[in-house]
């Protein structure tokens, strides 16, 4: 019997779901979102950064343009082929490799590291969340930051519906919730929608809240850990759009 592909490591759900995941609106908001980054962490060219699970880059190319060193790691092979497509097109110095998280480590080479749109706790094992955090400590050098960014559980708390529908550059999205383990994870149903076809994905990944994200991150090693309810630091609270740890090594 052939073994089926966790969610994660199908490509054709990336590729199917591409047009939603990375819309012209999404893309356009790359600079502005690079500029929240970088004043948060308070980076300066040319620091080297580590943009973990980047996807087609958006945020790399964005860090390239401005003169930091980046290197992008990504398991979906054609998103990295898009963004060396763009790389190459601007010459920008930009490193671009297929890797798990999981796997991926580089001892005390980057001065932050990026973690950003719920690219984390993938995985059915809690240990390999944490092994992907150990992986981060021991790539940053000392004094290097680490910024995660998921959907928060007190967050989706509040805003939690059992099921809806948008619509995104022309594709409908229909998506179902279901909250399991003692709300510590979440199955997803997407359903997506096109002109000439219709594709549905179960997506499943842990759910973290503040108090639980900080302690995993401390029990791996990093120190000053600071909570913020967006990547632009307003307050985690009732307020709070995302849950964003800084961890500082």
């Amino acid at each position: 019997m052939h073994s089926i592909k966790p969610w994660y490591e199908d490509d054709n759900f990336w590729r199917t779901c591409a047009p939603v995941l990375f819309s012209e609106r999404r893309r356009a908001d790359a600079p502005k979102e690079v500029d929240q980054i970088v004043a948060l962490l308070k980076l300066t060219p040319p620091a080297r950064i580590l943009d973990l699970c980047c996807g087609i880059a958006r945020h790399s190319l964005e860090l390239a343009r401005r003169g930091f060193q980046v290197t992008g790691v990504d398991i979906t092979e054609m998103y990295l082929e898009e963004a060396r497509n763009q790389a190459a097109e601007e010459m920008l110095n930009l490193e671009l490799i297929r890797f798990d998280m999981r796997e991926f480590r580089r001892p005390n080479t980057f001065d932050a590291v990026l973690n950003m749109f719920t690219s984390f706790g993938y995985f059915p094992d809690p240990n390999e969340d944490r092994q992907v955090i150990e992986n981060v400590y021991q790539s940053l050098r000392r004094g290097g930051v680490f910024l995660i960014d998921v959907m928060g559980k007190e967050v989706l708390a509040r805003i939690f519906r059992e099921r809806d529908w948008h619509e995104e550059d022309g594709i409908l999205v229909l998506q179902e919730r279901k909250l399991s383990q003692n709300w510590s994870w979440i199955e997803n149903r997407w359903t997506v929608i096109t002109n000439d076809r219709r594709a549905t994905f179960a997506v499943s990944n842990r759910l973290y809240s503040a108090a639980e994200l900080v302690l995993l991150l401390s029990r791996c090693g990093f120190g000053e850990v600071q909570v913020y309810g967006g990547i632009d630091a307003i307050p985690y609270d009732q307020d709070a759009r995302r849950l964003v740890a800084v961890a500082r090594k």
